[in-house]
């Protein structure tokens, strides 16, 4: 079930320094807040698949559950509740707000996943069988 997939650890690296500069550079009101939803859930899933040989079905529902609870966490105000609404990670990584939009961004960006996953896959099957 652990093995390593080194093009979706590639991918991984890579949004997760897209995310840092958007975190860093970007003080918008759509790119930052949206994109960076859209991403982190494709970010998510590629780790998940960078280490774990599930199906991609598994890994998105998994990934998209668990963007909806950590959003749902924001709307009891988990951070506050933890008592770490000044540590910056927490609020980083936990998020402080609960927003319905990012849970459109969370949906999008697995709806992407699958199809580009389907594109892939269709691609990769019809190679084989040409061959």
């Amino acid at each position: 079930m652990i093995k390593l997939n080194r093009t979706y650890l590639v991918i991984t690296i890579a949004l997760f320094l897209v995310e840092i500069m958007i975190a860093v550079f970007l003080h918008d009101q759509y790119i930052r807040p949206y994109v960076g939803d859209f991403l982190v859930v494709i970010l998510i899933y590629c780790f998940i698949r960078s280490f774990l040989n599930i199906s991609v079905m598994t890994a998105a529902v998994f990934t998209l559950l668990f963007a909806y609870v950590i959003e749902v966490l924001q709307y009891f105000k988990l951070v506050e509740l933890l008592g770490l609404e000044n540590v910056t990670w927490a609020r980083v990584v936990l998020g402080s707000s609960f927003e319905w939009i990012d849970i459109v961004a969370y949906t999008l960006g697995i709806l992407v996943v699958l199809v580009i996953e389907r594109n892939f896959s269709y691609r990769n099957n019809k190679t084989i069988r040409s061959t």
